[in-house]
C-alpha cells in the first residue's frame, strides 16, 4: 500500500497539532490500523476525537475499520447543527 494523505479538521487538528500528515501504511494496514496509530501518537485528545468523529477516505463516510481503498483519509469531530 501506497503513502496516504491523512488530513485533520477543527478539533482532530486540534489533537494532532497539525492539519496534515503522510502516513506509511503496513500491507495489511486498515482503519482500525490508522485509528489505533493515532491514539497512540497523539494520545486522548484523539481518543475523543475519533470515539465519535468519522473518516471520511477520497470522500466517503467510512464507519468502519475496514480496508483502506483510496489515497486521502480526513479525520473529521462531529459537527453541531442541523
Amino acid at each position: 500500500m501506497s503513502a496516504i494523505t491523512v488530513r485533520f479538521f477543527a478539533a482532530a487538528a486540534d489533537a494532532a497539532g497539525t492539519e496534515q500528515e503522510t502516513w506509511e501504511p503496513g500491507p495489511d494496514a486498515d482503519l482500525g490500523t490508522l485509528r489505533s496509530q493515532l491514539i497512540e501518537r497523539y494520545g486522548d485528545p484523539m481518543r475523543r476525537v475519533l470515539a465519535t468523529g468519522s473518516f471520511l477516505v477520497d470522500g466517503v463516510v467510512r464507519r468502519d475499520d475496514g480496508a483502506i481503498a483510496g489515497d486521502r483519509v480526513d479525520v473529521l469531530p462531529p459537527f453541531a447543527g442541523g
